[in-house]
């Protein structure tokens, strides 16, 4: 089943930081069966693009529309439809994996039951570390345990910054075969990454 035709578009934006032009009349559109690859030199405003692209800051000049209207109008309803996981995004150390997803969860307004964390976290490779507090776990598994955040939050458009980071190829793997799901039924993406990422209908924007 596909996911509803959507589109997020920005026209013309402008993002400044302090005295400094991050960049400038920055066009991009994704919509539904579509992904973007965001790459540019550290720095040069890929995280500060994703933020924007958010809502969680505003362009300097320039506007982004979902579903042809400013997000700012209904920005309620664009947050139901986005997940944004950035690459500083930390869990609670001394609570569990499981715990961790309870409240992110609950923050994302969404009823789901255990069952459905621990099959989200068993797809993640987590099996018998639900119940660890997250300081036990390695870098790579406190990465997963942000991912499974996919599995359980329905959103239409995903934003993500360097997902891949701290993950083994297995787990790269994984992650890949997740995004090109989403896509396939009907789902957008954008993402930064360092890396070549193989699937089907992305386009790159380099900054």
């Amino acid at each position: 089943m596909s996911l509803n035709q959507s589109s997020l578009r920005a026209d013309a934006i402008t993002c400044v930081r302090g005295e400094r032009a991050l960049f400038t009349g920055l066009d991009l559109e994704v919509t539904s069966g579509e992904w973007l690859h965001i790459r540019g030199e550290n720095g040069i405003g890929k995280t500060s693009l994703l933020r924007l692209l958010s809502g969680l800051s505003k362009p300097a000049a320039g506007c982004i529309f979902w579903n042809n209207q400013p997000i700012e109008l209904d920005p309620d309803d664009y947050h139901r439809n986005l997940l944004f996981l950035g690459h500083r995004d930390a869990l609670k150390e001394d609570l569990t994996a499981l715990e961790n997803l309870v409240i992110a969860s609950a923050l994302d307004d969404l009823t789901v039951s255990e069952e459905e964390i621990f099959l989200a976290l068993h797809r993640f490779g987590l099996r018998g570390r639900e119940d660890l507090p997250v300081n036990c776990l390695s870098a790579g598994q406190k990465r997963r345990v942000l991912l499974a955040r996919l599995l359980l939050r329905k959103a239409k458009l995903w934003i993500l910054d360097e997902p891949f980071n701290a993950l083994d190829t297995q787990a790269v793997e994984m992650l890949s075969g997740l995004i090109a799901e989403h896509i396939a039924v009907g789902g957008m993406a954008i993402m930064t990454s360092h890396q070549v990422i193989p699937m089907p209908n992305g386009r790159v924007i380099q900054l």
